[in-house]
């Protein structure tokens, strides 16, 4: 898509790592900015010092140079951060990964711009064209970004008087808007999308399925799929192993300080040994949404996210396929009562001394 672009490209990420892809997406984007094209990349700020953590200071210090270079061209490097001081120091930022170009295109997803996206974990993105397009450049918007009022026109006159193949809702929430100082601590107030994720699972009558990369929701909504698993819905959940992520392990022991609830109500817990990071939710095997939104408390109070929903057959069924492909792989590791209790001492000792601090994980 930047190779064929014309006049402009808009690109957002939570994390731009120093490896051959993140290389490889700054030179092409370098390059589109050389001939012309009106390149903006929108990278969060938290997200880029977390994923920091990985890399030396050399690295760290070439990613500066190339994205000066971008800015020299001409091109837009901007990192987002929200408004609040407590926000800031508290993780909070934006996960939407988007990219839209002038071509009347968007690409829409789960992954950052690393090898683990690409090589490790396992991600899920759509192609899209239409009308969605146009919500999509508005959130990148609705971010901090200077959305040239000509390419936002350029890309509703292209969706103009089209009606998508695929009927899709768009659901998009920064929990950072409308916070008091404090941030996230103690806010109490509604996310749209956390509430979407809530009605959805509520209409399960037969099944859920659905992946994150760990699985340590918010309250409301770990009693929502809890509630649905003891009205006898089937309920599996994919996400990641303690071993996929080498930095550390305390967000597997979040989710860990849930599994016991889970296991108990009937839910079926997935590990994945190199990692689950898409976001997908299935319902009934009828209805389908995907993005950026992982089942903790994070995307309900700090980062700004968005995820689309569809109850179009062509997209279902290919998500249906994905949840049976993920039943049979090898990389799927069952969690169970029996292998909770086989755990090590120290682990378990771990989680009930660190499951407290959920929130923070």
């Amino acid at each position: 898509m930047i190779e064929a672009a014309r006049s402009f490209l808009y690109l957002t990420t939570f994390y731009l790592e120093y490896d051959l892809y993140g290389i490889a997406m700054l030179k092409a984007l370098q390059a589109a900015q050389a001939r012309g094209v009106a390149v903006t990349l929108l990278i969060d700020s938290f997200g880029q010092r977390l994923g920091g953590v990985l890399m030396t200071e050399e690295h760290r210090a070439f990613l500066e140079r190339e994205f000066g270079i971008l800015r020299a061209a001409g091109g837009v490097v901007q990192f987002y951060e929200p408004p609040r001081l407590a926000q800031r120091l508290l993780g909070g930022g934006h996960h939407i990964k988007i990219q839209v170009s002038d071509a009347g295109e968007a690409i829409y997803g789960s992954g950052n711009i690393t090898k683990s996206s690409f090589e490790g974990w396992n991600e899920y993105a759509v192609a899209l064209r239409g009308p969605a397009v146009v919500s999509l450049l508005e959130s990148v918007e609705a971010l901090g970004v200077r959305v040239l009022p000509e390419h936002l026109q350029q890309i509703r006159h292209t969706s103009a008087g089209k009606k998508g193949d695929i009927e899709l809702e768009y659901w998009f929430y920064n929990p950072n808007r409308g916070q008091g100082f404090l941030g996230p601590l103690f806010w109490h107030g509604q996310n749209t999308l956390t509430e979407k994720m809530i009605a959805l699972v509520a209409t399960a009558r037969r099944s859920i399925s659905l992946t994150s990369f760990y699985f340590k929701p918010t309250r409301r909504l770990m009693k929502a799929v809890l509630r649905a698993a003891h009205r006898g819905v089937r309920v599996e959940v994919f996400h990641s192993h303690r071993n996929a992520l080498s930095s550390t392990d305390l967000a597997w022991i979040a989710a860990a300080t849930g599994y016991k609830r889970l296991l108990k109500a009937g839910v079926q817990v997935y590990e994945n040994r190199h990692g689950e990071h898409s976001k997908i939710v299935l319902v009934d095997e009828e209805c389908v949404a995907f993005g950026s939104y992982n089942f903790e408390d994070a995307a309900h109070d700090r980062l700004a996210e968005a995820m689309l929903m569809t109850r179009d057959r062509r997209a279902v069924i290919p998500a249906v396929g994905i949840f049976a492909e993920l039943r049979g792989h090898p990389d799927n590791e069952r969690v169970t009562l029996h292998s909770l209790h086989e755990l090590p001492l120290t682990e378990r000792i771990r989680i009930a001394r660190y499951g407290r601090f959920k929130w923070w994980l």
